[in-house]
């Protein structure tokens, strides 16, 4: 990922420390303290959030400039603790445990597809897809390339995490998700593409720094849940969540594109999740989330916690979206227009 720029101290120090040698970082230990206990909203807060990112990057393909040996560093490590216990208890705050008898996978997945239908939060998509303009659509997959230029790959944490039938459904649906195997195929190849034909830079964490906390707190939310073992319920629960509310909003999204004239080259990866999203919401609730909580009944709250703080969490980002749009702002960073 592209070095972003701090924004606030813990970030500044942050950021400074991992240009260096690997080693102990006292300073950074007690600005990330100072930063969790002053934090008036830790959901919102864009130096928590971004430090948590670039944290959690080191674990995926790096930061440009920073030594990999930093990832496993004890220091920093600690510095990650001391961020994620607050984050976490924020979700929690926010997202009570749905109240459900449901124990099966049958009855786990109907009580995920009920969650997912109930849902009354803001409608990106709907937004998209009747009311957007150009600019509104260029910012709309700049916030999304924080996320879709790694897609699966959180939840891919978790397949080491299982066994048996639900490994077995997280491989069905991660298969599809890179592609099947054929390069060019992999969902965050289609997005890039969806990038490049918008005129956009497609160079993983490229935009990093126009989007705003909530989205980043989305996108953090499922390294937490897919990074720590004792979550595991939590991030097959979000998975769930995810891929029952993708078919439809995929339509929407495409729809307001081509409302606007553009073609497959844009659309296409749009197009491919209507068709995959509404077999994999099937395999998610009920072979992978389902099927967990019936063989781990200790994880099962955790399942429905992750796929309700799914719909919260992304909530939030939606919602300071569309305030923004809805008041003729732009809903990213700083003052250059994003659009081609």
């Amino acid at each position: 990922m592209r070095r972003p720029a701090p924004r606030g101290p813990l970030t500044t120090v942050l950021l400074d420390a991992l240009v260096g040698t690997p080693g102990p970082v006292p300073a950074v230990l007690e600005a990330a303290e100072r930063a969790a206990s002053g934090s008036s909203d830790v959901l919102a807060d864009e130096d928590v959030q971004l430090a948590l990112l670039v944290l959690y990057e080191l674990h995926y393909r790096g930061v440009d400039g920073v030594d990999d040996a930093w990832e496993w560093e004890p220091d920093l490590l600690r510095v990650r603790g001391v961020l994620e216990r607050p984050f976490e208890a924020a979700i929690r705050d926010l997202v009570p445990v749905p109240a459900t008898d449901a124990r099966t996978a049958p009855e786990i997945a109907r009580a995920l597809f009920d969650l997912t239908s109930a849902d009354d939060g803001p409608s990106v998509s709907a937004y998209i897809a009747k009311r957007a303009t150009d600019a509104q659509l260029h910012e709309f997959v700049v916030h999304r390339s924080i996320y879709h230029l790694k897609e699966a790959d959180p939840h891919s944490w978790a397949l080491p995490r299982l066994s048996g039938r639900p490994k077995s459904a997280l491989i069905e649906i991660q298969a599809d998700e890179y592609g099947g195997g054929r390069p060019g195929y992999i969902h965050s190849e289609l997005f890039a593409g969806t990038m490049r034909a918008l005129g956009l830079d497609d160079a993983y964490g490229a935009y990093v720094d126009r989007v705003p906390a909530p989205t980043l707190a989305s996108v953090n939310m499922m390294s937490l849940f897919g990074l720590h073992r004792r979550l595991r319920g939590a991030i097959t629960g979000h998975l769930a969540a995810f891929e029952m509310t993708s078919s439809i909003p995929c339509r929407k999204y495409a729809n307001g594109f081509r409302r606007h004239g553009y073609g497959d080259d844009v659309t296409g990866y749009f197009d491919e999740h209507v068709e995959a999203d509404a077999v994999h919401e099937q395999i998610a609730g009920r072979d992978l989330a389902g099927a967990l909580a019936e063989l781990e009944p200790q994880v099962r709250d955790d399942v429905l916690w992750g796929a309700a703080a799914y719909l919260a969490v992304d909530g939030l980002a939606g919602a300071r979206m569309l305030e923004d749009w809805e008041q003729g702002r732009s809903a990213l960073r700083g003052q250059a227009p994003i659009a081609a």
